[in-house]
């Protein structure tokens, strides 16, 4: 969660204004004494070595990967706390603290650096948030996640060294637009990609369960990278290839099942998912893999993103990230969440009980008039019923909504907005959203 706000000394911690609304709390751990590691006289644990890298296909051109990469292999010990220089704080949360740092022999690129106090975290009990980030963290490789880069303890911190994203969060930029809000074409832009986002991680049997605004990170090109997964549920997704109508097909012969169940795509599992070229057999196929099964009885997330099952205390699943997009969708386009409250006991109930609305009673365009339809389907408050909830992104994506985007080639489209000159000065919202874990049961 790499919330961008100002720092003590009084200089901005990033281009970007600070975006308030986060899950992360600005008291959860202390920051280090001195911008140093120079003062921890303990080795460092489980750093990256030459043997231990993992490859990144997608990162393998990146400059900020093949400075870690050549830094690695230089020495035998791999990357430790020592190799990395810190300049100032950028972000604080509720479970670490999160630094803009370099290569000590390399300070051509910037990373983010978040560090765990594991102290703090066990009198907090939430050790296992942190483990399940990490873990996260190293299965992902894909354009619009975060690039694990190094992980290492030093004392009784645990570091990850991330990728760095200096075009702040969609919150901020949010609040520069014309009476903040986007236009339909940008939050259409967004949305797509945030839909490939969720799709790889539910490919991967993870249901995110902490997206909004403040977590999509903005990149140096203006792309977008989901953020913090410390919430995030790990199950399993059991790949299929679907008809869209849910029908059989008569014109393709029956093909036999095998009498084996495939092997589930665990996030737990050291392999990596690897991405295949799937060849249909007919146009009306869909490729699905969705966490259908996972079930979680867990409080999490952001009182105006969680679903009504969240909500009014019943166990979720993964129709939980398809309520979030509806949600996120709507702020994107309109500035404010569909069902905020004068306080967070009144969201709740807002969220269970009050039909969906909007501003106006038509909209302006066939766009808009497409944009309501699908945060519609997504914000079904029956999950059963909530577009997303059975195939997932197969069903998102046909949404007359994203007409004409081909979601292959949505990393090579221009960004609605680019990133420049570094800005010096940070506003802050009145509004604050946080993000809370509490388990029912």
């Amino acid at each position: 969660m790499l919330e961008f706000r100002r720092d003590s000394d009084g200089g901005a911690s990033s281009e970007t204004p600070n975006s308030s609304q986060s899950s992360m709390s600005s008291d959860s751990c202390p920051s280090f004494s001195r911008l140093s590691f120079d003062a921890l006289e303990l080795p460092s644990t489980r750093s990256y070595s030459p043997e231990n890298l993992v490859l990144k296909p997608h990162r393998s051109s990146d400059s900020s990967w093949q400075a870690i990469r050549s830094a690695t292999f230089s020495r035998k010990t791999g990357l430790n706390f020592r190799d990395f220089k810190l300049v100032r704080q950028i972000g604080s949360g509720d479970i670490g603290k999160v630094y803009l740092c370099q290569l000590r022999d390399d300070e051509s690129c910037f990373y983010a650096m978040k560090v765990v106090d594991r102290e703090v975290l066990a009198l907090k009990k939430k050790i296992q948030r942190a483990e399940m980030e990490r873990k996260i963290l190293k299965m992902l490789d894909h354009p619009f996640l975060p690039t694990l880069y190094a992980e290492f303890e030093a004392s009784h911190f645990s570091c990850v060294v991330m990728e760095f994203c200096s075009g702040g969060d969609l919150h901020s930029l949010r609040h520069k637009q014309p009476h903040k809000r986007f236009s339909l074409n940008s939050a259409r832009f967004y949305a797509a990609e945030v839909l490939v986002a969720l799709e790889y991680l539910h490919m991967l049997g993870i249901i995110y369960r902490d997206l909004k605004p403040e977590n999509v990170l903005v990149r140096s090109d203006g792309h977008i990278m989901l953020s913090d997964f410390d919430l995030s549920l790990c199950s399993d997704a059991i790949p299929a290839v679907e008809f869209a109508d849910s029908l059989p097909d008569p014109s393709s012969p029956a093909v036999p099942q095998s009498p084996r169940s495939p092997t589930p795509f665990s996030c737990l599992s050291k392999r990596l998912f690897r991405s295949q070229k799937i060849q249909t057999l007919s146009v009306n196929r869909l490729f699905v893999a969705e966490p259908v099964n996972a079930r979680s009885c867990s409080f999490v997330g952001t009182h105006e993103y969680v679903s009504p099952e969240v909500a009014g205390g019943r166990s979720h699943g993964n129709a939980v990230d398809w309520w979030a997009l509806g949600v996120f969708i709507y702020e994107m386009i309109y500035g404010r969440t569909p069902f905020s409250g004068e306080n967070n006991e009144t969201t709740l109930r807002n969220i269970v009980k009050k039909p969906l609305s909007f501003p106006t009673d038509s909209p302006t365009n066939a766009c808009e008039m497409h944009a309501r339809d699908l945060i519609s389907g997504l914000l079904v408050k029956d999950p059963a019923g909530r577009l997303g909830s059975k195939r997932g992104a197969a069903d998102v994506k046909t949404h007359p909504f994203f007409k004409g985007l081909n979601f292959a080639l949505v990393r090579s489209l221009t960004p609605p907005e680019i990133p420049g000159i570094p800005r010096r000065k940070t506003t802050k919202s009145r509004h604050q959203r946080q993000s809370t874990a509490f388990d029912y049961f």
